[in-house]
């Protein structure tokens, strides 16, 4: 992975991208290449190209509306006298802000360092936070976990039919939204694992619902993963992680696996179903990463066996 700095980002695409549009509007008022050199801080050469074209413009900065209101009004300050180099420094590091909080910058410096992709990375505008460090870390560990999973030969034949999910809370959670899953859910697919998005908070209701109640009752246990309920795969659970089964019916599924859980939190829990519920085992674990290892585990038992 490469460090990159956004700040890198601004420098070598925002800059010249706004060069070459206020040269381009300075021009359009009647403004020498000297004068536009002078303005913006650049040789004479370097203005004719970006008059020509040359200038190596971000289009994704170019087709903001912001961008271009931002420009065309520091252009007509210049231009009117309106405007000194303060003033359009002071809206150009505004706009570099608003760029960076989730916007072209941001995007940009994602495809950059895939690590921030889908973190809702806001490093860079409201600094470290314990919090957002912990949802970073949560959404980290799904990611991997989730890649884990998809990879594992055989899982796909102990996907349900509703779909796998994967999540992590994060410390001390209140409900579904502290926990971190992947919207959709995984499916099997021709053999393979689907993964239709990167893991959000609040994507989960079963599964969170499970984790919330592990949790509750042990706070060392945030992770957790579904697999299609079979005698196979609960013979493979061994003695250590234990095995409890609980009843399948949602309506205070939270409540009732609370007081399953008041003597301890077993590694896997299962229900065999109901009218219209699916049989399905819960893998618990201290992490997702955890809790997928546990269940690949399973897995490989069932198919070695």
């Amino acid at each position: 992975m490469t460090v990159q700095l956004p700040s890198q980002i601004v420098v070598e695409r925002f800059l010249p991208t706004v060069r070459s549009m206020l040269a381009a509007e300075l021009s359009e008022r009647g403004f020498a290449q000297r004068e536009i050199a002078d303005r913006l801080g650049v040789s004479q050469a370097a203005v004719s190209q970006y008059l020509a074209g040359d200038g190596g413009r971000e289009e994704r900065f170019v087709e903001q509306s912001r961008m271009q209101a931002t420009v065309e009004r520091i252009a007509e300050g210049f231009a009117t006298g309106r405007m000194d180099d303060y003033e359009a420094l002071a809206e150009l590091l505004e706009l570099v802000r608003d760029f960076e909080d989730r916007g072209p910058i941001c995007a940009i410096h994602e495809e950059e360092m895939p690590a921030l992709e889908g973190m809702g990375c806001d490093l860079c505008v409201r600094g470290r936070d314990r919090a957002v460090q912990a949802e970073r870390e949560v959404l980290s560990n799904v990611r991997r976990a989730v890649r884990a999973f998809a990879n594992a030969p055989g899982v796909a034949a102990h996907v349900p039919n509703v779909g796998t999910n994967v999540a992590m809370a994060l410390p001390d959670p209140a409900d579904e939204t502290d926990v971190a899953a992947v919207p959709g859910r995984i499916h099997a697919m021709r053999g393979g694992i689907n993964v239709p998005s990167n893991p959000e908070f609040g994507a989960s209701q079963h599964v969170a619902t499970t984790l919330l109640a592990a949790t509750t009752a042990d706070p060392s246990i945030r992770g957790a993963i579904n697999l299609a309920t079979s005698d196979d795969l609960l013979a493979a659970v061994p003695e250590s992680l234990d095995a409890v089964a609980f009843d399948a019916a949602y309506e205070d599924r939270r409540e009732r696996l609370r007081a399953l859980f008041a003597d301890g939190v077993p590694g896997v829990v299962y229900h065999e179903g109901a009218f219209g519920i699916e049989p399905i085992t819960y893998v618990l674990g201290e992490s997702a990463v955890d809790a997928v290892d546990r269940a690949r585990t399973l897995v490989e038992r069932v198919d070695g066996s």
